[in-house]
């Protein structure tokens, strides 16, 4: 557990690295599909040196497909997803280990799947507009998920609310902005 990462020598993520007993471990990065959670998620992992998981990659390959011809998934396609993740997180925790994944978590349902109560576990929502999200997913490449489905997953979002562990970050600001904002709040720092 802790930091391994190029942190070293940057306050906002030092006391980051001497995790407490109310310090997160577990950071989930979620929003909309295009709203950078990989860019954010990769980068925050480097500088804290904590484990990464790609949300995409717990998808069974039937809802891969499903959003590759167009169609959005519904909670069915979503609930064995979210438990894999789950069980990625609980693995984590288990071996008293650190990390972050990304995972799209639009339902206050889906993120209590995710989360199961625990405080260790912190949501780091990256907020942001159809209008900003859909130019960012336009210039995307090589990913099963359509532009075209943007506007579906923004009906379904539920934002995070006062009875969840999050931090809400402007997904419209530059990725070593969001980084430092996640930071301090690690740290507790008032922004």
């Amino acid at each position: 557990m802790g930091c391994t990462g190029w942190y070293r020598g940057d306050p906002l993520f030092t006391s980051a690295c001497n995790l407490n007993s109310h310090s997160p471990r577990i950071l989930v990065v979620m929003g909309v599909s295009g709203c950078g959670k990989s860019t954010v998620a990769v980068t925050l992992a480097k500088k804290l040196g904590w484990v990464f998981a790609e949300g995409d990659d717990f998808h069974p390959p039937a809802n891969i497909a499903k959003m590759r011809s167009g169609y959005p998934l519904n909670d069915n396609d979503r609930i064995p997803w979210l438990d894999s993740i789950a069980a990625w997180i609980d693995a984590r925790l288990h071996n008293g280990e650190t990390g972050i994944v990304t995972c799209s978590a639009l339902k206050h349902s889906y993120r209590a799947i995710l989360a199961r109560g625990r405080p260790e576990v912190l949501f780091v929502y990256l907020q942001g507009t159809l209008k900003t999200v859909s130019a960012h997913l336009e210039g995307r490449i090589g990913h099963f998920m359509p532009a075209s489905l943007l506007s579906t997953q923004f009906e379904v979002l539920e934002e995070p609310s006062a009875d969840e562990r999050y931090i809400a970050v402007d997904a419209a600001k530059p990725v070593p902005a969001i980084i430092k904002e996640i930071g301090a709040y690690l740290n507790g720092v008032e922004q």
